[in-house]
């Protein structure tokens, strides 16, 4: 009986690579066998294809593939040359997004990829802040794409503010499996006054971001019209994410714990060091 391989996030951190400089990176010869290709003519065809796309989007290849060699033992401890490629992320996630969906590493790694590759497009050194830097980074990109959520939102058909806070709960429920704000805030134990955001960890503030700017995208590239349709969309948005969640073998945001310090406190406190 074959054994059954499991795929999820850490399998792509496993084999990532940071520099002298702190830059992640990966090699193309250790990112061939978890992608599941035998031969390296065909992975390397697969390369070639991100490097077009890396073009087409107005980026230029060389700062995201770069040609290294590598040494590689050929028995009796003689050993050759072999071409590797160092990748950056955006490269990866350019490499997957041009795999075959129907492979499970394959849709694995387009969800880790695109998710982590979002996460570092909003946020700058992401993987360098602390926690509380990381939480008030994102809850301050939340701030600026909620806006912009709002705009599209409004758009769409979503006027009254009590139609916003029933569009909002939609995206809620479906990123909390059908909890509501109100049942979020119950079970994070606080006021009604206190906002769930600013109660959040950097994992479940950056869940419910990518929750925001791809709905947000999704209203406006879809010329989504009329309340009905923008709920729908905010919930089946929250809920492709939940989804990616657990593909990646991540936690539910339901189950992360709550900080014991709130985004207000943090930011008192920064401004306190600034002072001193």
């Amino acid at each position: 009986m074959n054994d059954v391989v499991t795929y999820s996030e850490k399998t792509f951190e496993d084999i990532k690579h940071i520099n002298e400089a702190g830059q992640e990176y990966w090699l193309a010869r250790e990112l061939q066998p978890i992608l599941e290709y035998a031969q390296w003519r065909r992975f390397s065809d697969a390369i070639e294809r991100a490097k077009l796309a890396c073009e087409n989007s107005g980026y230029n290849s060389d700062d995201h593939f770069a040609n290294v060699g590598k040494m590689v033992g050929i028995g009796s401890g003689a050993e050759r040359e072999v071409d590797d490629i160092m990748l950056s992320r955006y490269a990866c996630y350019l490499i997957v997004m041009n795999g075959d969906p129907r492979k499970e590493v394959i849709a694995v790694g387009q969800t880790y990829f695109a998710v982590k590759t979002r996460q570092q497009e909003l946020i700058e050194n992401y993987e360098q802040l602390t926690e509380d830097q990381k939480r008030l980074a994102i809850r301050n990109e939340m701030i600026a794409h909620n806006k912009s959520l709002a705009e599209a939102a409004q758009m769409a058909g979503v006027v009254d503010p009590i139609d916003y806070a029933v569009f909002q709960n939609m995206g809620y429920r479906g990123l909390y499996g059908g909890l509501g704000a109100k049942e979020i805030q119950a079970r994070k134990g606080l006021k009604k006054t206190q906002k769930i955001l600013d109660h959040m960890g950097s994992t479940e503030l950056a869940a419910n971001l990518f929750r925001a700017t791809q709905t947000d995208e999704k209203i406006r590239r879809d010329n989504i019209k009329g309340k009905e349709k923008a709920n729908q969309t905010h919930y089946e948005v929250g809920t492709k994410v939940r989804q990616t969640i657990k593909d990646l073998g991540g936690t539910m945001p339901e189950d992360l714990p709550t900080p014991s310090k709130s985004i207000k406190q943090i930011e008192r406190e920064q401004e306190r060091k600034k002072l001193k």
